[in-house]
């Protein structure tokens, strides 16, 4: 990538900026440009899109999508530390780069961002579900963004893409895939971060669909949802039983025996709950 793009290694780049990661800002730096360049691909053809990065750092991510052909990338970035690498990057790439100084879970991209719009970042550890979450539950469906391409912790890679009776299926596999096409498109050892996590990593494709595979209000869904897995050991009778008075008589109507498990419901077996308790 270097030879491609003309500037300076990552390793060169955090040296000559001091850039030491930070943990209380969640932040493992991917200094491997081959691997960012990856990741760029997975969030496919970039050339007509405005992209949004939530944490680039000293820009790795963000060489890699401006060198895949990205329109504009939007780069959020809380640590003003990293601000003089990523200008480097911006004047390397006139006009294409915009880097705004802030929290992502407070700026309002929606003015610096023109459609059609990705999202790709190597998310910061401690509010990366917490991104994803708001992505998924705008007001309005389908989102401002085609797709996400995001980077968290293999575990959480794995509550994504988790199907009805796995381990890690649960309240957020059924939000990403209510809405969503969702796929583990690689893995990463820790030893591709420095400083290196303590857990391996891996990057996960959500593509937007038009409208929600099966009907159901979002808020009855997860209210639902959250209570069945509140309390995932419980039979369902039990679990939901604050979310109607004949919760009973309404899983026998969607199919679902009220001694089930929550971790043993479809998600089209929960969507069809939610209309019935929406019902009344």
């Amino acid at each position: 990538m270097a030879a491609i793009d003309g500037l300076p290694p990552l390793r060169e780049v955090i040296q000559t900026h001091d850039l030491v990661a930070k943990k209380s800002l969640g932040q493992n730096f991917l200094l491997d440009l081959n691997l960012t360049a990856k990741i760029a691909r997975a969030a496919g053809d970039l050339r007509n899109c405005d992209v949004l990065e939530v944490g680039p750092g000293p820009g790795g991510l963000t060489r890699g999508l401006l060198a895949e052909g990205a329109r504009r990338v939007l780069a959020v970035e809380k640590d003003a530390r990293c601000l003089p690498a990523l200008a480097e990057i911006a004047a390397h790439y006139p006009g294409r780069l915009e880097v705004i100084n802030g929290d992502a879970l407070e700026v309002d991209v929606s003015a610096h961002l023109t459609p059609p719009i990705r999202i790709a970042a190597n998310l910061p550890y401690n509010v990366g579900t917490e991104l994803l979450v708001r992505w998924l539950t705008p007001p309005e469906w389908p989102p401002f963004w085609q797709s996400l391409t995001l980077m968290f912790q293999k575990e959480v890679a794995q509550r994504i893409t988790a199907k009805v009776g796995d381990n890690h299926y649960g309240r957020l596999a059924i939000l990403v895939q209510w809405r969503c096409d969702a796929r583990i498109v690689m893995y990463l050892p820790p030893e591709a971060f420095q400083p290196a996590p303590k857990v391996h990593s891996a990057v996960v494709h959500l593509t937007a669909l038009p409208e929600p595979r099966f009907p159901a209000d979002a808020k009855v869904l997860e209210r639902v949802v959250a209570a069945g897995f509140n309390k995932r050991r419980k039979m369902l009778r039990a679990s939901l039983k604050g979310v109607h008075p004949r919760i009973e008589a309404l899983l026998e109507e969607a199919g679902i025996a009220p001694t089930e498990r929550a971790e043993r419901v479809s998600l089209e077996q929960f969507c069809t709950l939610a209309r019935l308790v929406a019902r009344g």
